[in-house]
């Protein structure tokens, strides 16, 4: 943005930059103020323009990331002509983010949404082919991260050093002629092996799982980390937030309801049954039939599958997934940045129920979890309570099988 004289950088639904000192006012919308002309001289924005707006009732970074980000712009209050206003003190970008997989479907798309964070200060990233093109195709977006390629396996701990998150969406779709036996094993080995890399040479960093199956994949990133003696359970994350975006979506669709107000905590697992929206904990509170909660909940579940049927055998669910991906690697930011207000619902390991993993909603902060919101699984109503004893066998299993996998397999020294 260092070439316009007047900016404008707008977080809710109006704002206004012009030369002289950096003020913010407050109306019911956020409107912030620059006034010195050099003041964004060193920050590349999303696009060199003399607007970039964000509003509230369709932001990327949802209520909770909105509030956040609201903090940090009114920090000091100060009075101008009895008006009071707020300085703008921007925070530094600090963050290492690693994507495993940066090549692929859901890498490209989501290498390029965190590249637009402001929380980032480097992107690497990995696959074994082709990442050297979209890291360049990347590192032409006048965003402040640095972005670095590394390609196959000699690159891969390169790229790893120093990362305080790691991302891994690397695996293959299923093909004709498949098995669900042949898709799990391949993954299931590519996520082995990425995450003995991390536990080399990142062990500290947030992981965040995304290859599926997620609801294995997530137990053998922890055998494997627990063989090489630096498990955190605190620090490895199953993504789901898909299904949380979707559930919020379809809501909010369904009931007429502003988006960005709709959070409907989704439990369980990440595949099939084993997804569980809470739709009687849905805020705002709203009511829904009988017919209107099987339905959401079924179209829920297979939206996936929604979307392959959509694309006609194209590809399936790689541009939602990789929002949601970034929404959760934004969070996650957000946390190791100090917001202690940030809640996710994620597949971690769990004591909510029997299950050793499980899905709900979690609190992160600098360590990684901070607490199990239980709450979220009392006062649940008929149905939701036989879904979720109906989930748990299938469950298990998909756990007790990757743990298994795990475990019979060495671990690369």
């Amino acid at each position: 943005m260092a070439g316009s004289q007047a900016t404008t950088f707008s977080i809710s639904s109006t704002a206004s930059c012009n030369p002289k000192p950096c003020m913010v006012s407050r109306s019911k919308s956020l409107r912030l103020q620059l006034t010195a002309p050099n003041y964004f001289s060193s920050f590349s924005g999303l696009k060199v323009a003399t607007s970039v707006s964000c509003e509230t009732g369709s932001s990327f970074l949802g209520k909770e990331s909105f509030a956040a980000l609201q903090k940090t712009v009114a920090c000091k209050p100060a009075r101008q002509n009895d008006t009071p206003v707020y300085c703008l003190q921007p925070r530094a970008s600090s963050f290492k983010v690693a994507i495993l997989g940066a090549a692929g479907g859901i890498g490209q798309p989501l290498a390029l949404l965190i590249k637009m964070s402001p929380l980032i200060s480097a992107l690497h990233l990995y696959d074994i082919a082709n990442v050297k093109g979209v890291a360049a195709d990347l590192s032409h977006c006048n965003t402040p991260s640095e972005v670095l390629d590394f390609t196959g396996p000699t690159e891969l701990r390169n790229s790893l050093k120093g990362v305080n998150v790691v991302v891994i969406p690397a695996g293959v779709p299923r093909k004709p002629g498949m098995t669900r036996d042949d898709l799990f094993n391949i993954n299931a080995n590519i996520v082995k092996t990425l995450v003995e890399a991390v536990a080399d040479s990142c062990p500290d960093a947030f992981i965040h799982i995304i290859s599926n199956p997620v609801n294995s994949t997530v137990p053998i990133a922890a055998e494997v980390l627990k063989q090489k003696g630096v498990y955190d359970p605190k620090k490895l994350f199953g993504v789901t937030t898909l299904d949380v975006v979707r559930a919020n979506t379809f809501v909010a669709q369904k009931k007429n309801l502003k988006l960005i107000d709709v959070d409907v905590p989704v439990i369980g697992g990440h595949a099939g049954i084993t997804i569980l929206p809470l739709l009687s904990k849905t805020k705002p509170s709203v009511s829904f039939t009988d017919e209107e909660v099987e339905e959401l909940t079924v179209r829920i579940q297979n939206a996936g599958t929604e979307v392959v049927e959509a694309k006609a055998g194209a590809g399936s669910a790689t541009l939602s997934m990789a929002y949601a991906a970034a929404r959760f690697v934004e969070s996650s930011l957000r946390a190791l940045d100090g917001d202690a207000d940030v809640y996710e619902c994620c597949y971690v390991q769990s004591e909510l129920t029997e299950l050793p993993f499980f899905a709900s909603r979690v609190k992160i902060g600098k360590k990684g979890v901070e607490a199990v919101i239980s709450s979220d699984l009392q006062g649940l109503t008929e149905y939701e309570t036989k879904a979720l004893e109906a989930l748990k066998p299938e469950l298990k299993a998909s756990i007790e099988k990757g743990i298994a996998f795990a475990n019979k397999q060495p671990v690369a020294a």
